[in-house]
């Protein structure tokens, strides 16, 4: 078993390797944290004025009041991405990272419709519509950004820049060195847009986002994608590697998406669209611990098993886990290259993840709001802050026994052991 398992660590070790060190995931990760300190302002003010025990006068006074701190942050998200990602990636070519992100802020803007059509059919111009900036323009910022930031720094790289003496002031000589790189950008993302608006009369937002978005984020959706996703979070920890970090590189813009849907729906009184987004991962299953829903597992070995070694790994981790940080567990029981806890290692969050989903499905649960929720918010608050409703709260109790009754015939198994499982 153990010759199997490191055949399948040298193997999979340079894979993950080149995906955590690949310059888009990276980058696309660090610019949806630029994010992250916005988005959690406009989810608080979302929670603010939609508390429970409120009346609708109350929360209609509180939306008029406090509701432009919500459209200025989470109703703009794409905003912050495109300028991080033009931010962060000129910066990785080593050229001014701040005109890259202004650069691939405006392509995006390029591409965009200035003006929007009411309900009675009438276009209004010279306006800009927040869910173009939102949900539904996500996937177009993205794809802009990094076209963009690329043009931007390999011309500049390429030395087709306006040099100015030493003499100059610096910031001057920045603006000069960065102004044939950004015509040159801007020029091809205004050529592209009137040729699509000539070409196809209609604009690139609702093109990228019928035949790229509606098909992905309808992909991320799927429960069965979901547990696609937890099966390689799982196995990619237990040969130590960052799991989440690797994944959620890869879904954390489709799984946003979905957030911003669901708030928008929330907002309006609506039926909420989707239960699988960025709330529900972090929430429901990182929520429970950190990566694999440990909680349980520390408090077991804290207080149920003989072991002194288990009992006293447990009790440390016990207040990191708390707070879902479960690095010690994972590395002190250890979980990593452990044959013996790999079944409940894995199958413990795809059950419980099913079983979250099925009954949120059939309305047992409200499906998550889509309010953020910092990931390192303990058990129940979390879950009551991210569904607005007591029965969030709850479900992850009921969550916590379930990945206990899975780990608990394991754990037994592995403190009667003679020897260390090491």
């Amino acid at each position: 078993m153990n010759k199997f398992l490191d055949s399948i660590s040298d193997k999979l070790l340079p894979v993950a390797n080149k995906l955590a060190s690949n310059r888009y995931l990276s980058i696309l990760r660090d610019a949806f944290m630029l994010a992250f300190p916005l988005t959690m302002f406009g989810s608080i003010v979302v929670v603010i004025c939609n508390l429970p025990f409120l009346n609708d006068e109350m929360k209609a006074l509180l939306n008029e009041l406090l509701g432009s701190g919500q459209s200025a942050t989470m109703s703009i998200m794409t905003v912050f991405v495109t300028f991080g990602i033009g931010y962060y990636l000129s910066k990785s070519y080593d050229v001014e990272g701040i005109f890259g992100g202004a650069i691939s802020f405006a392509s995006f803007l390029i591409l965009t419709p200035f003006f929007v059509t009411s309900d009675s059919g009438e276009t209004i111009s010279n306006v800009l519509s927040l869910d173009r900036l939102g949900a539904k323009g996500m996937f177009l910022g993205m794809i802009v950004s990094f076209i963009a930031a690329e043009i931007y720094s390999r011309t500049s790289r390429k030395g087709w820049q306006i040099k100015m003496p030493d003499s100059v002031p610096p910031a001057v000589a920045k603006s000069f060195a960065a102004l044939i790189p950004a015509i040159l950008t801007l020029s091809i993302f205004t050529a592209i847009n009137a040729i699509v608006t000539v070409g196809l009369n209609t604009n690139i937002h609702d093109v990228i986002y019928n035949i790229i978005q509606v098909p992905l984020v309808g992909l991320g959706s799927s429960i069965w994608a979901t547990l696609l996703a937890i099966f390689f979070i799982q196995f990619l920890w237990f040969f130590g590697l960052h799991g989440q970090i690797l994944v959620n590189s890869v879904m954390d813009p489709v799984w946003n998406t979905l957030m911003f849907e669901n708030l928008e729906a929330y907002k309006a009184g609506e039926h909420l669209p989707h239960i699988i987004t960025k709330p529900f991962m972090e929430v429901f299953t990182v929520g429970l611990g950190g990566s694999g829903m440990t909680l349980a597992v520390v408090i077991i070995m804290a207080f149920f098993l003989r072991k002194k070694q288990y009992r006293d790994v447990g009790r440390l981790a016990l207040g990191a886990g708390i707070f879902n940080v479960n690095e010690p567990v994972i590395f002190g029981l250890p979980i990593v290259l452990n044959a013996t806890i790999l079944i409940p290692w894995v199958i413990a969050p795809i059950i419980v993840t099913a079983f979250n989903y099925f009954v949120m499905a059939i309305g047992i649960v409200p499906a998550p709001t889509g309010v953020s929720v910092p990931w390192t918010v303990p058990i129940f608050f979390s879950g009551i802050i991210a569904t607005n409703s007591l029965a969030g709260g709850l479900l992850q109790i009921v969550d916590f026994i379930l990945v206990g009754f899975i780990w608990y015939p394991f754990l037994r198994m592995l403190d009667k052991q003679e020897d260390s499982a090491l």
